[in-house]
């Protein structure tokens, strides 16, 4: 039988507080459950696969209201996520509890991050395989001088900001000045980032690619940071707005992980999102590119399942941790997880025997915090396929059994973790 993964990262989708989440000041966390107090929830779809049959998510779950709005309920609002979220089809009855049917081929759990970490490039490094022991260096009083000069040597442009801070709020703040000096703003997070915001009609985006590199380059040893990321934006004082062509620039993997094994064993590994990005080019035999939004991450997956390949489709969807998460917009989170739900309906139905769908996350974004950071959580862990068998998969000790599982479906062996496939049916 010919295998074909689908592996679905939804960026940020955490369901709860890890037992070490104080240490990263992320006590009490819990993404799944702040977005699911929304107007704009649906999950119909994600429930029908366990999502709220997962140890830690059945026990809150169960005693609250359903967050599906009644047609009359949103023909009272005037929010602007009406139209897009609820077409006149998708109108659902309020129900009482989140629980319903789980289809019999669905599997599901939750999985701890053993890597030191809460970032993208930690989460999708160990959901390949790689569990990193020591966190990425952070930066919570800016970069060190010498680094900048030599940056700002390289670049022939000047630096502002040099801080940790939001990145819809920076532009805000510094974009005036960024317009008159041709300054480049560089700032950083919480997260192991390196960000350069530059105005597209100031820095072209190929020229802010440029930089980037260089800034890769000479952000090595102790300063090696997970990711340089680059920021463009457009608009006017007051107006400024950050444009879909931002661009990572990460770290080569540590280790081998499972895209390295599939490729190596002339399996196809296609990638759509920032996947490329992540594990910076490396292990992947087809790049679909950088999504300009979740809608076109969904697209370029569904172009993908009408291939005629054996391998694995490793997706991201960044949208709800970029555009949501960080700014703590609950409401939109809600509506994007409605849409993804929606399509996802749709989607199941189009598997053929021996694809195997997986859908996760790689951290928390909690929007009802008052950070705008990443939080530590636990990741979702939802399985389908035809022969997928009903099971609810606990607590996994680390988001590499998911590599374990992806490999051991074709055969194969590496790298950390243990599957989750064993005795669910047939690897053939």
């Amino acid at each position: 039988m010919k295998r074909r993964v689908f592996l679905i990262v939804l960026d940020s989708f955490g369901i709860g507080a890890l037992p070490d989440a104080d240490e990263y000041g992320d006590e009490g966390s819990n993404t799944l459950r702040a977005v699911s107090k929304s107007k704009f929830f649906r999950a119909e779809t994600l429930a029908s696969l366990g999502l709220f049959q997962i140890d830690g998510v059945r026990e809150w779950a169960r005693g609250l209201q359903k967050g599906i709005p009644s047609r009359a309920a949103c023909e009272k609002t005037t929010d602007a996520y009406k139209a897009e979220v609820f077409p006149d089809t998708a109108y659902r009855k309020t129900k009482d509890e989140f629980q319903g049917e789980v289809l019999p081929n669905a599997a599901y759990g939750r999985m701890s991050e053993a890597s030191k970490g809460k970032d993208t490039t930690t989460g999708h490094w160990e959901i390949a395989g790689i569990i990193s022991e020591t966190p990425f260096p952070t930066y919570p009083q800016g970069f060190p001088k010498e680094l900048l000069e030599k940056f700002s040597a390289a670049t022939g442009r000047g630096i502002l900001c040099n801080r940790p801070y939001s990145g819809t709020q920076v532009i805000e703040d510094f974009g005036k000045e960024h317009l008159e000096t041709g300054k480049l703003i560089v700032y950083t997070s919480a997260d192991s980032v390196f960000q350069v915001a530059a105005h597209e009609e100031v820095v072209p985006v190929e020229e802010l690619y440029r930089y980037c590199r260089i800034a890769r380059e000479l952000l090595t040893g102790n300063n090696a940071v997970g990711r340089v990321i680059a920021r463009p934006f457009l608009g006017a004082e007051g107006r400024f707005y950050r444009t879909p062509r931002r661009h990572d620039f990460s770290l080569e993997p540590t280790g081998v992980t499972m895209l390295d094994i599939l490729k190596e064993n002339g399996l196809d590994v296609l990638g759509v999102g920032k996947i490329s990005d992540i594990f910076a080019g490396r292990g992947l035999t087809e790049n679909r590119g950088a999504n300009r939004d979740n809608a076109d991450g969904m697209e370029k997956t569904e172009r993908c399942l009408e291939r005629d390949f054996e391998g694995l489709c490793f997706v991201n969807l960044v949208d709800f941790d970029m555009v949501y998460g960080h700014r703590n917009d609950a409401d939109g989170y809600a509506a994007a997880i409605a849409r993804f739900d929606e399509w996802l309906k749709n989607f199941l139905p189009k598997l053929k025997d021996g694809d195997v769908l997986m859908i996760t996350a790689d951290h928390g974004c909690d929007p009802d915090t008052p950070s705008t950071d990443h939080s530590r959580e636990y990741a979702p862990l939802l399985m389908y396929g035809k022969d997928v068998a009903g099971a609810n998969l606990g607590t996994r000790t680390t988001f590499a059994d998911v590599s374990a599982t992806v490999l051991e479906l074709f055969g194969l062996k590496g790298g950390a973790g243990k599957s989750f496939w064993t005795g669910q049916g047939s690897a053939d």
